[in-house]
């Protein structure tokens, strides 16, 4: 296991790509908001869908090594 200070500095850098990932679904959201041509679309889409991959994946790691956060994600209301 990890100690404390490696953790909690991997712990940071899983957030904070966690909100890089849901920025970038933003993003692709606007600019899919405004494209007209049905492949270049398409192709965003696709782009956006993986960052969501990527949302769940960072979740899914956070959960394992933080306990409290995986506490808070079985018992909120």
């Amino acid at each position: 296991m990890y100690s404390k200070e490696v953790e909690n500095t991997d712990i940071k850098k899983a957030r904070q790509s966690l909100i890089e990932e849901i920025e970038a679904v933003n993003w692709y959201e606007t600019r899919i908001e405004g494209v007209k041509d049905p492949e270049l679309k398409r192709i965003l889409e696709h782009n956006r869908d993986e960052e969501k991959e990527h949302i769940a994946m960072l979740l899914e790691w956070i959960r394992k090594h933080d306990k409290e956060q995986d506490k808070a994600f079985e018992e909120h209301d």
